[in-house]
Formats: C-alpha cells, structure tokens, sequence
C-alpha cells in the first residue's frame, strides 16, 4: 500500500486556470501543486479570446509582455448576415483584445512555474474529508493517496471536485463549435478584427492571430456525436458542408484549415440561479474555472474570467496565510483561516459571475441557442429581426426587491388573482430573490 502524501495546496487541472492559479499563488510565495490527468499538457480549443480583464490578469502574473509578442492587438468587429445582406458594425468594448494560440498560453504559464510543480499522468478517482482532520483525501487512478490542506478543482466544466461540492451540472445546448488555425504562408489581408457571417442555423467567425495565422470558429447545428470528432478530415467536410453558400473567403479559410489544429465540442452553460445559490466552498475545498461557471464562447470572457479567479483566489488565500503560524497553530486553527480565504474568495467572485452568467443565459434564450436571424422575423421588415443574437445588459443601478402590491401594476401578463408566467421557477426564484446586483465594472485585480 502506497504512503500518504501530505501537500499543503492541490491543484486539479493542468489547464489555464490551474497553471495560472498556481502561478499567482508563486508569486505571493506559496507552493503548490497540480494535478493533470493527462500525460502532456494540452491546448484543445486552437486559440482562446483574452480581453482587458484577462490581460490584466496576465500582467500581475507577469507573463503578459511575452504573450503580446505571439498576437495582434484586435482593432473592431463586423456581423455580416446572410439573409438580409447587410454588414453591420459589431460594439466593442474600450481595452485590449488579442486572440491567443492555446498553447502558447498554457506553456507561457508553465514556464514560469518551479519545477516540479506539474505532476502529468495524475487522474483524480476520488475525493473524501479525513475524519480525523479538516484535510481532504485525494485517491489518483496511479495508485498515490495525498492528504491536502487545500484543494482546487480547476478540472473544466465536468469537474470531479464541483461533483465533491455537489454543484449543479453545466446546461448542453443543440449546438457544437468547430475551431481551428488556418496557416497563410504568404500572408493574408484580413483586417485585426473578428469578422463573423451568420447564415441558416450556422455561424462562423475568423480572428487574425498574426499576419500569417487565423483562429476561427464555427457554430454548427450538430451533436458531436453525429460526428467522429478524432477525424480532423471528418470534421472539415462537415463544416464545409454546414456553410455552404457562406463568402468563399470563409469556405477557402476551413478548406485549407491546418487539420491538426481542428476540434469540436457541444456548446454549454452555467444557469445564473446555480451561481446565485451554489456552495463553491465545503471545508478547505473549492472551485474555480470552467468548474465554477462555464459560460461557453457567447460573451469570449471564459478564459479572462478564469484569469481573473486566480489572482483573486491566490490574494485571498496569501492574505489569511499571513495569519496563520503553522508551528504553533493547530490544524483546526489553520483549516479555520482558510475557510475564512475562500469565503472571501467565493463572496468576491459570485455577484461577477451571476451577472456574467446572466448575459450568457440571455444570449442563449434570445438568439443564442437558435442563430437564424429570422427565427423572430419582424413583419415590417422581412429578413430581420428585433431581437439580436448578441444581447449586451448594463446594470446602472443597485435596485432593492419590489414587494408585490409594487410590482403587481408592472407585470404584463397580470390577470386577475393570478399572472401567467413567461418564466421557469428557477428563474423566477432567480429574479425575485433579494440580491445585490453590482455594476458592470471590470473587477479590480490589485
């Protein structure tokens, strides 16, 4: 039988938001450890979108100047609708967009870890509280056993450690993305912007990297079941088959797509009540990433958000840690101070993400899970739609609940004794609960 290890800070995933938590707890001087299931590194997805916050996140980790080397700066958006032929302007928020290749990223992050820091080929089977201990008890798929002070899960949105904290699991969609780099050796002459056509039940977009290499995506009508998604040549004939009639730029850019670079997945998202009222914190356990609030590509805020969990975790934890004296405190005393980290961690994160996982939800109810322009097709104007498959929110006040003999008079669909609902129950347990909604900031990382 194998000895218990004992570590102080486990970390689950070797992904972006585990490297980079670990990263960030490096940098206040912490040690840590992470665990990655797989035998390498990996950087499925080709590129990734890192907006303001995310590179705000990246500069205090202090790999932000190199990464800026490896992309071009993203200047603007366009739409282009098929059906109504008409180019319009995509909003874009003020700061610094690039797109990034994944794996840059992920080594950028990996780099500058300790050695030994990375422990590849580490499958976690299971997880329990020790019962002579506030430590948790961590069983690899290897045979090792550790005892950890703190546990992370980072391990995306079918996290193992989210099951151990009993959160609610990620909502699927109809829908799968397709993503992958097209390499142009002579050079291309697309503009430093993110272009995207919308045409039927399908959608594509590009995003220069550099001068020479295009991230693109595309949305499809398609259960990555229906497809073998380990066939790179697979995949491209069903993607081209979906865009057909799109702009020949488009059908050109995936028919000469780098074919190793292509992968598909279903298209998900974290319901804002399960933010709302989840339990990110269980003893010394908690969550971040895609294991706390996977929102799918909708918003391109994933990985910056990720970022963001990191440097605010890793701050809660080295400000607590300060207060602990591990030779003379006990492990109650110890396990005490951490729990204080997390909840302060988690109070810091939620009203981010619900709002966050709020704007998901209303892309996805108004447009986003059904991308034809016309499914709302105004009888004014044929072809076009009143309600955009992008929809932006801005709260620009905090509000307190209204009692009903208040909100009685505002509902459209009052009638008589009763009103008829146009909401689940979850939702409307969601917008009537007494919550604190909180601005539309970028969170401040200091």
């Amino acid at each position: 039988m194998n000895e218990m290890e004992e570590i102080e800070i486990v970390i689950v995933g070797g992904g972006i938001c585990g490297l980079a938590t670990a990263l960030a707890l490096h940098r206040k001087g912490i040690k840590s450890v992470v665990l990655e299931k797989s035998e390498t590194l990996r950087a499925t997805g080709a590129g990734i979108t890192i907006r303001a916050n995310g590179w705000c996140a990246l500069h205090q980790l202090g790999v932000a100047s190199n990464l800026r080397l490896t992309s071009l700066t993203v200047q603007g958006g366009t739409n282009i609708s098929l059906a109504s032929g008409k180019q319009q302007e995509r909003p874009f928020e003020k700061g610094e967009i690039r797109c990034l290749r994944r794996s840059e990223l992920i080594k950028g992050l990996a780099e500058n870890l300790p050695p030994g820091t990375i422990h590849l080929g580490c499958q976690v089977l299971s997880i329990t509280l020790d019962p002579l201990s506030p430590h948790s008890i961590i069983q690899l798929q290897n045979g090792r056993t550790i005892k950890a002070t703190v546990l992370i899960g980072c391990d995306g949105a079918n996290s193992v450690v989210a099951g151990f904290l009993g959160l609610k699991t990620v909502k699927f969609l109809s829908l799968s993305q397709v993503r992958g780099f097209t390499k142009y050796p002579s050079g291309h002459d697309f503009k430093n912007e993110i272009v995207q056509v919308i045409g039927g039940h399908s959608k594509i977009g590009r995003i220069p990297i550099d001068n020479k290499l295009v991230y693109w995506f595309a949305t499809l009508k398609m259960n990555p079941k229906d497809v073998v998604a380990k066939d790179p040549e697979l995949l491209q004939q069903m993607t081209l088959e979906s865009i057909k009639g799109f702009p020949t730029k488009m059908l050109d850019m995936v028919k000469h797509s780098d074919q190793d670079s292509l992968s598909i997945s279903r298209m998900k998202y974290q319901a804002p009540w399960d933010i709302l009222l989840g339990s990110f914190r269980k003893g010394t356990v908690t969550v971040a990433g895609d294991a706390m609030h996977a929102m799918g590509p909708f918003l391109g805020q994933g990985g910056s958000v990720a970022l963001e969990d990191a440097i605010i975790l890793a701050r809660c934890l080295a400000r607590k840690r300060h207060e602990i004296d591990t030779k003379t405190n006990g492990s109650q005393v110890i396990a005490y101070k951490v729990g204080e980290a997390l909840d302060q961690y988690v109070k810091e994160r939620r009203m981010r993400l619900v709002q966050l996982s709020t704007q998901t939800y209303l892309t996805v109810s108004f447009g986003g899970s059904n991308i034809d322009p016309t499914a709302w097709e105004d009888k004014k104007f044929k072809g076009e739609s009143r309600f955009p498959a992008q929809v932006r929110i801005q709260i620009k006040k905090k509000c307190k609940p209204f009692e009903e003999d208040e909100f009685r008079p505002i509902l459209h669909h009052y009638d008589g004794p009763k009103f008829r609902l146009k909401l689940s129950v979850p939702e409307v347990s969601f917008y009537v609960l007494p919550t604190y909604l909180v601005s539309k900031t970028v969170t401040c990382l200091h």
